[in-house]
């Protein structure tokens, strides 16, 4: 729900007294970063599509994807989207199917997935060449695939794509899902990497999501993954959820630090659509939580919702715990225990030295190249009647200019927190630099509002800039 000026600025002072004041909330009030506020009040969801500026066809994306590909370049990140689930969160916004009771038709969204898998490798001739860098089963909730499954979509893609020694395996899940079997299948195979949405420890908070896995079920699923000998368990947490408090959030970092959890990704609950701005994947459908009238009744009811103030004494809460216990954020808001990051397939995408191309096949997958994006039909029907069919499903697809590249580029390279090389912009743009025009005035706008350093070579967020990322290159930028 979209606030007014002066209700953002009210919600932004409303904080729990109990806990540190974020200095951020000074920048945000400043008269000088209305749009700044204005763009987190209104909730949107950034830095994970890069939409291009341009009106593209599937095919020019699947010819610059090829082109890209043809040329020396470094490791990709590929995905396999299974879009499955038992039920549906009341936050989610993304393409899901439920099939619980009807485990038959997770067998079908193998089928499918590898099906469209075959079309990619034969309309893109280079990418089985194409050396990955991180391979990725997400969800949806793949682990709720049976055994059988697991094994025939990870043999198929290791057999068809480029996988060397130092590709890593990345499977997603529901923690109640990851039986023992399916773990030691799974390291079997060859994974060894673990991610699961636990979003919170806190019981209440995840029954009010809709969540049906309890807060020890999360504590079970990183002992008995560390167990089995999977060297990076993942998990993402919430913040800014129904009826969270500082205190919640709190006890969720305890059981994180005292489980030594390898690595966590903090993320805002979001209500606005993601295809409003189409910075993310959404489904066909709103989320729960996105119904006026349903969110109106929980207030009704005498539930509550976190104030824009408390929602950053969350992050910082989070942000500044996971530091001081040893852990390097890099991208925003992704931390791993020192040494064991960055997040891998994060990195192929977003650093300055990398960027390389992403390709995710399966229901409302996004791909990426640096010419152009693309994004597969997020309608399931649709969706399978298309791999039927012989064709790639991509629903839309769009290009870059030239200008649009850099821009881009600087954008991604933003989101690592690392600081920004002139040097090596200059090398992938030859003629252009950082401290030239249309990016000094930028740049020194920022600075000037304690947002962004300037040095010798280097553009550098300052800690209220590292907050501020997304609301930077969505707004500024």
């Amino acid at each position: 729900m979209t606030l007014g000026y002066e209700e953002a600025v009210g919600s932004l002072h409303a904080i729990d007294p109990a806990w540190p004041r974020p200095a951020v909330l000074d920048v945000l009030e400043a008269p000088e970063n209305r749009h700044l506020l204005d763009f987190v009040q209104e909730d949107p969801f950034g830095a994970h599509v890069f939409p291009g500026n341009v009106p593209g066809s599937p095919s020019e994306f699947l010819r610059d994807l090829d082109a890209q590909l043809a040329a020396p370049s470094g490791p990709i990140h590929l995905w396999s989207y299974i879009p499955t689930c038992a039920y549906r969160c009341r936050f989610c916004q993304y393409p899901v199917v439920l099939v619980k009771g009807k485990m038959e038709k997770a067998a079908d969204w193998v089928d499918l997935n590898i099906a469209e898998a075959k079309l990619w490798l034969d309309a893109v001739p280079h990418l089985g060449g194409a050396e990955v860098g991180e391979f990725n089963v997400f969800g949806g909730t793949p682990s709720l695939l049976p055994e059988p499954e697991i094994r025939r979509l990870l043999e198929f893609y290791r057999a068809n794509f480029g996988f060397t020694a130092d590709t890593t395996i990345r499977f997603e899940g529901d923690p109640s899902t990851f039986t023992p079997a399916k773990l030691e299948l799974l390291r079997e195979l060859g994974c060894t990497k673990l991610s699961s949405g636990v979003q919170s420890f806190d019981d209440h908070v995840l029954g009010l999501c809709g969540r049906e896995h309890t807060a020890q079920m999360c504590v079970d699923f990183v002992r008995n993954a560390r167990s089995a000998g999977f060297e990076w368990v993942s998990i993402d947490l919430m913040y800014g959820l129904l009826d969270q408090t500082l205190d919640s959030v709190r006890r969720d970092l305890d059981v994180v630090l005292e489980n030594e959890v390898t690595a966590i990704v903090c993320t805002k609950l979001h209500l606005a659509s993601y295809s409003d701005t189409r910075t993310g994947v959404t489904g066909e459908k709103p989320a729960a939580w996105q119904l006026p009238s349903y969110r109106d009744k929980l207030v009704r009811d005498g539930h509550r919702w976190p104030t824009l103030g408390e929602q950053y004494q969350m992050r910082e809460l989070l942000t500044e715990g996971l530091r001081a216990a040893g852990y390097t954020e890099h991208p925003t808001m992704y931390f791993a225990r020192d040494g064991l990051g960055p997040e891998k397939w994060k990195s192929i995408m977003v650093d300055q030295d990398k960027q390389e191309a992403e390709v995710a096949i399966g229901l409302g997958g996004s791909s990426s190249c640096r010419a152009s994006e693309a994004i597969t039909d997020v309608n399931s029907r649709r969706y399978t009647e298309t791999v039927n069919a012989g064709r790639i499903p991509l629903g839309s697809a769009t290009r870059f200019t030239p200008e649009a590249q850099e821009a881009r580029a600087v954008k991604m390279a933003l989101t690592t927190l690392q600081p920004v090389r002139d040097s090596l912009h200059r090398q992938r743009f030859p003629g252009r630099s950082l401290f030239a025009e249309p990016w000094l005035g930028k740049f020194r706008s920022l600075a000037a509002r304690g947002l962004v350093r300037l040095g010798p070579d280097v553009v550098e967020l300052t800690p209220a800039g590292e907050v501020l990322v997304e609301a930077i290159i969505t707004t500024e930028l």
